[in-house]
């Protein structure tokens, strides 16, 4: 069985660490795997597992997202039985992807993915009409395809997000990561460490973070980490600035590998707009870390609201603070109950083999 995955470009986010983990399991199952992207380079480039057939469409970068010259005849080469489309532009040209094999190749399989809370754009939505199946990533966003547009339910399989970063490292190495990092901030043990990790756009909200974090009572010690980049973490530094949060919203960069901020952390925050399913929240979860999140499509989903962490109505300020000092003092038994959950619930080889068996079953191969 040929997999073809289609992405637009390899930038340093969710959906791309999806991509390339499915990518190399694929590979590392003993599968011919080609990964497609419109764009050259990217952040997660040097992730992707030599066993995987690396191919650009663009010979030099041209920042286009949605240029993706040569895509029906790459797929007419590769010939393909199945084709998955990850990410939003990948999904808007899955349409043209089924039209370009239904008469050369018609036993290929196209499959779109929903892993999205944004609004879809019109060319997705008509690519869910015209692919054979469509992905979910989490049981609300099925039932946005069920609902909002039309897709039959035969034709939607539920495979939630596998785990990018498991909690792999020796107890010992994780005490280490703790203390070093925390050190390194300058955070004394009666100091809650408050982590998020996602890219700087819009819909995460970063900035709600730090106001949400100003909120906090004036006797609870605090620091707010922020890892990642993007277009809107200056604005989020100008804000903690004019809020005097400064010495206490530290600013960490981009991660390649985060696994060890969950070490050092007490609690993960999340306050995006915009969710199917957040991988930083079911991260967090396997390192043993309680939630607390503003809600947003998908995100009780990712832990046992209640009982691993706590999900809050967005803009409820007051509410959030109360979450955090409630979970920051989280017990070594609701810590443990987060990791397993997570661990199980988003296990890498079971949603790697949910795939594969999907794609069995779609191509009869």
């Amino acid at each position: 069985m040929k997999i073809l995955l289609v992405q637009d470009y390899l930038r340093n986010g969710g959906t791309e660490r999806q991509t390339v983990l499915l990518a190399n399991a694929f590979a590392a199952a003993g599968l011919p795997v080609t990964l497609v992207t419109f764009r050259p380079g990217g952040r997660l480039e040097s992730t992707v597992a030599p066993g995987v057939n690396r191919l650009a469409l663009q010979g030099f970068d041209t920042r286009l997202d949605w240029y993706a010259p040569g895509l029906r005849r790459t797929v007419e080469v590769l010939e393909p039985d199945v084709i998955l489309c990850m990410g939003r532009m990948a999904n808007c040209l899955a349409g043209r992807i089924v039209s370009g094999v239904e008469d050369r190749r018609p036993d290929t399989v196209v499959i779109a993915t929903m892993r999205t809370g944004k609004r879809l754009p019109w060319l997705f939505r008509r690519s869910l009409q015209r692919v054979d199946h469509v992905i979910a990533n989490s049981a609300a966003a099925r039932d946005v395809l069920l609902r909002e547009h039309a897709v039959p339910a035969d034709r939607i399989a539920l495979i939630r997000n596998p785990l990018v970063f498991p909690p792999d490292r020796p107890a010992t190495a994780l005490a280490d990561d703790r203390a070093t990092l925390r050190a390194r901030e300058g955070v004394g043990p009666d100091t809650a460490v408050l982590l998020n990790a996602a890219m700087f756009r819009p819909e995460k909200n970063q900035a709600g973070l730090i106001q949400a974090a100003a909120a906090l009572p004036a006797t609870f010690e605090w620091q707010l980490w922020l890892a990642g980049d993007g277009p809107e973490r200056s604005a989020c530094v100008a804000l903690a600035d004019r809020l005097g949060l400064a010495a206490r919203v530290r600013f960490l960069g981009f991660q390649a590998d985060p696994g060890p901020l969950y070490a050092a952390a007490d609690v993960a925050v999340h306050a995006s707009r915009s969710e199917s399913l957040s991988n930083f929240l079911i991260e967090a979860q396997a390192h043993g870390l309680p939630a607390v999140a503003f809600d947003a499509r998908g995100i009780a989903e990712c832990f046992q609201p209640d009982v691993t962490g706590a999900v809050i109505a967005p803009g409820d300020t007051a509410a959030f603070a109360a979450a955090v000092v409630r979970f920051a003092g989280a017990d070594a038994a609701v810590r443990a109950r987060a990791r397993d959950y997570a661990r199980e619930t988003f296990s890498a080889p079971r949603q790697v083999q949910a795939h594969l068996d999907l794609f069995a079953k779609l191509t009869k191969l």
